[in-house]
């Protein structure tokens, strides 16, 4: 049966958003049904806590410039459900999803997916139906557990920043988080990771050892690689990007020793809702930032950008986020906050927010509506909106409907 875009849009989105079994075993028993879509097309598998979105972006553009053909699996999406599959940049049309959805749907499998189950085997579908040379593979949560573990043995496993975040899920420490994410290394696999800190890196160093008996092809970013990078203007702003394009690059060219010049490559990488920039008048900025670590790569790239500035923050979190780090972070910056609920049965109320900034004695006020708050922009000075990713999602489509009228 063939159903409707809006009819496949609403049952995958509103499948179980965790099962009572890992992704992993989900996963592997789909593709097991769907007589594996994955097989044969070599990925790169990247898992981290922060900068995997911008980190696959790199990626992506790199392999293409290189001539390969490549299926980008990342999430969540922001504004279209679409974004989440991309091949050489381009989103999977509607017409796909509601195709390669329905055969989804109508498919017996002997688990019951959830819904990153089904978007992901979509994705491997359409990767395959597309003959891609390569995919670019992000986690949805963790690494050992996730989904996308049961792909396979990547062409080379990427380990982005380790901070504290899905502690409920993943642990309270560091090295727990680490041991999760470190789950996606396989036998005869090399490894890039980001700088880590001591006790996380101790974690990857040993789970790697545990499984290739040695650390001979385990790399980590190098100060002298960023450096490299800092060298060129990127068009993602943040120095937080210098390293997730150094990961990126240090990668490419492990796999392609002779790929060539990427700097440039790199210069032009965009992806949407990270630091970006909206308008210069009235200034506004939309950041993904959604726990501590990445407030904190916010601060520091907000000090670098606008040395001494003063920022209008608009905010809005989900519950279990460590709030009152991420305000700390920002307080020595902040003019004042505007705080709003995001449409999310895990969202903190923005009440709830408002008040507790209020206790660390600056000034702030919820919104009911982002446009109203939008409308008001103050000229002459600078607002930034960060959180949930659910929450940028929803700024930024406001402002596309705007440009479409």
């Amino acid at each position: 049966m063939m159903y409707s875009y809006e009819k496949v849009y609403d049952e995958i989105n509103n499948a179980r958003r965790f099962g009572n079994q890992p992704g992993v075993e989900v996963t592997a028993a789909m593709l097991d049904t769907l007589g594996h879509p994955e097989r044969g097309i070599p990925f790169i598998h990247v898992a981290g806590t922060n900068g995997k979105g911008s980190t696959c972006a790199f990626l992506t553009d790199c392999l293409m410039a290189l001539g390969e053909k490549v299926g980008t699996f990342t999430s969540p999406h922001l504004i279209d459900f679409e974004e989440r599959i991309m091949v050489n940049r381009r989103m999977i049309g509607r017409e796909d999803v509601t195709r390669i959805g329905s055969q989804l749907l109508e498919t017996e499998f002997p688990i019951a997916p959830t819904m990153f189950d089904y978007c992901l085997a979509m994705a491997l579908i359409y990767f395959r139906e597309q003959q891609c040379s390569v995919m670019v593979i992000e986690t949805g949560l963790g690494g050992r557990l996730d989904s996308t573990n049961a792909i396979g043995t990547p062409g080379a496993a990427v380990i982005t920043k380790i901070g504290l975040d899905h502690t409920a899920i993943l642990g309270e420490t560091l090295e727990e988080i680490a041991e999760e994410k470190a789950g996606i290394m396989k036998r005869g696999c090399p490894v890039i990771s980001q700088r880590q800190e001591a006790e996380a890196l101790e974690i990857l160093w040993s789970h790697y050892e545990k499984v290739n008996g040695n650390r001979q092809d385990f790399w980590v970013v190098t100060d002298e690689q960023i450096r490299e990078i800092a060298g060129i203007n990127l068009r993602l702003l943040g120095v937080h990007q210098w390293e997730n394009a150094a990961c990126a690059l240090a990668t490419v060219r492990r796999l392609y020793p002779n790929a060539g010049e990427l700097l440039p490559v790199l210069a032009k990488t965009g992806w949407m809702g990270r630091m970006e920039l909206i308008q210069e008048d009235p200034f506004f900025m939309v950041d993904g930032a959604h726990n501590a670590h990445g407030v904190a790569a916010l601060a520091r790239s907000l000090r670098q950008l606008y040395p001494g500035a003063k920022f209008h923050f608009f905010m809005a979190v989900m519950a279990d986020k460590d709030y009152p780090d991420m305000i700390g972070e920002l307080l020595p910056l902040a003019l004042d906050f505007t705080t709003y609920t995001p449409e999310s049965s895990r969202a903190l109320q923005g009440e709830q927010l408002a008040a507790f900034i209020r206790t660390r004695g600056v000034e702030a006020k919820t919104c009911d509506n982002p446009r109203n708050f939008l409308g008001h922009l103050p000229r002459g000075e600078r607002t930034v909106a960060f959180g949930s990713l659910y929450f940028v999602g929803e700024i930024l489509e406001i402002f596309r409907e705007e440009q479409d009228r």
